[in-house]
């Protein structure tokens, strides 16, 4: 019986990187190369056109436009059938936590060997993941630190400059209109990017994104203080 065919989307903003695991792909008879992308906006613009979606996709973090964290935040909602490895240079505790909290079913170093890259995609299509040694061992000590919050800097660096004004407006307790009329734009753009906002911080409700936009510096303390009290 032949195997399922493995469709494979490779997102990463370096040409070389890209061809060289087409390459590496390409030798595969389960594996199949459906496209490369440079960043996440790219490939989430190709999603919603595409009429049979990847099984997987080999996200990049640190990408323009839209990087690996948003772009998998968003996958995992939208489209939870599709699965993530991040494939990275970061390797540090907080990017696999980072990532593995996101969506991604598995995290892999770039000079990682060919032969694991192959394993992760081949195990995380049948079994839905794939964790070497190094990501078990950052997920233990995450579970043994459950009060300590894990973040990386790609937390507050996807923030585009529209949504950070967006924020600092809404930290002034401005309603949407009131926003819209600030940055003379429409209502509708605003819950855009309000819903955006919400999605990238994993805040809950408006109260959140000031708590967020406090801790990471984006509102001034004594301001939010005297708008408060």
């Amino acid at each position: 019986m032949e195997k399922d065919i493995i469709r494979v989307i490779i997102v990463d903003d370096e040409a070389l990187f890209r061809q060289g695991i087409s390459l590496l792909i390409q030798r595969e008879k389960d594996i199949e190369l459906v496209s490369d992308f440079s960043n996440g906006k790219e490939l989430l613009d190709e999603l919603v056109t595409l009429e049979e979606l990847p099984n997987i996709i080999l996200m990049d973090l640190n990408m323009p436009e839209i990087n690996g964290v948003e772009a998998t935040k968003q996958i995992h909602i939208k489209y939870p059938q599709i699965k993530i490895i991040a494939l990275t240079s970061y390797n540090t505790k907080a990017f696999i936590v980072n990532m593995i909290q996101s969506g991604a079913c598995s995290f892999l170093k770039k000079n990682s060997s060919p032969a694991e890259l192959l394993t992760a995609i081949r195990e995380v299509h049948s079994k839905g993941f794939f964790y070497n040694n190094e990501v078990m061992e950052a997920l233990h000590q995450n579970l043994t630190e459950p009060k300590k919050k894990v973040s990386s800097i790609f937390d507050a660096n996807h923030i585009s400059k529209r949504e950070k004004e967006v924020l600092e407006l809404i930290c002034k307790q401005y309603n949407t209109s009131e926003i819209a009329d600030q940055l003379f734009i429409s209502s509708r753009t605003v819950e855009g990017h309000r819903n955006s906002l919400l999605l990238k911080t994993g805040a809950k409700n408006t109260a959140g994104l000031v708590v967020y936009a406090i801790e990471s510096k984006i509102a001034d303390m004594n301001y939010l203080k005297d708008r408060f009290e």
